[in-house]
């Protein structure tokens, strides 16, 4: 996907939002938002939003003096998530449909993002999404494939998120043994992504196999990423993306047998999947 205007007004109101998030004094909001306005204003509209994104995200870190801006945030989202783990892991274990349950634990997950042009409470989603039906569904052809699959490349999107992402390839693992996962995360901190850092302090690498992407963007963008990351991608029978930044970024699509998996938090992505805010996707292409 190519960044339209209103994306440029939600990264705008995003540099606003990191102010607030690391407590920066007046001098230093209005350095930050100074800096992104200006960097704005010669945005290359051929490129994907998180491309557009990602420099600027680094820049304000830079300004802050911080590794990662978002570092608090992402350590209260993910004890958040873990205080569910049990209610869903029952959830899935008594469902009629295991399979669904399990994707549908995924997607709860993709509200903990504090990019998004909404905000969603994690309490309601939970008890809501499983009652929801898939609005874009090809769950039905996603079982296939994976009945036919032995490699999967599982590619994070959000800290937080990632411990329902673990949670749900655990429970492909148990309906599709056959199947060996590789849970791909960013190269470095940008906005609340999902890092080798999350991803090892959740012990996903005691479940599956675990990659670096090497990517500095909120999405993987397979020209970013590096060799061994390209190489997993290409060969893998089947990649899972969380989450709309992967579905900017991927899109259109380098190869066949990539299911996004995610919930609509904004309006460019809405018209492009032509949904509504707020619906659930599961979309194999």
């Amino acid at each position: 996907m190519t960044i339209q205007n209103e994306c440029i007004r939600c990264i705008t109101s995003q540099s606003h939002r990191v102010c607030e998030t690391i407590h920066a004094d007046e001098a230093l909001s209005k350095q930050i938002v100074d800096y992104v306005e200006t960097a704005l204003q010669n945005a290359d509209f051929t490129l994907s939003p998180p491309v557009i994104a990602a420099p600027l995200y680094e820049q304000m870190a830079v300004l802050a003096k911080t590794h990662d801006l978002y570092e608090k945030q992402k350590q209260y989202a993910t004890e958040q998530a873990k205080t569910y783990l049990p209610f869903l892991r029952e959830t899935i274990e008594q469902n009629d449909d295991p399979f669904i349950a399990a994707l549908k634990t995924a997607v709860v997950g993709n509200v903990i993002d504090l990019a998004a042009e909404v905000s969603f409470d994690l309490h309601d989603a939970i008890t809501s999404v499983f009652y929801t039906p898939f609005h874009y569904d090809d769950t039905k052809m996603l079982r296939t494939q994976l009945e036919n699959a032995e490699s999967v490349l599982y590619i994070g999107d959000n800290a937080g998120e990632h411990i329902f992402d673990a949670l749900t390839i655990e429970s492909l693992q148990k309906l599709y043994p056959q199947i060996g996962f590789t849970y791909m995360v960013r190269g470095n901190p940008i906005i609340n992504d999902v890092t080798l850092t999350e991803a090892h302090e959740a012990g996903i690498d005691k479940i599956c196999t675990l990659m670096d992407s090497g990517v500095p963007t909120p999405g993987f963008v397979y020209e970013l990423a590096s060799h061994e990351s390209q190489k997993f991608f290409d060969t893998a029978d089947l990649i899972i993306a969380k989450g709309m930044g992967n579905y900017e970024c991927m899109t259109p699509l380098r190869r066949k047998n990539i299911c996004f998996l995610l919930k609509v938090k904004c309006s460019v992505v809405a018209a492009s999947l032509g949904r509504e805010i707020g619906d659930i996707v599961c979309k194999l292409d």
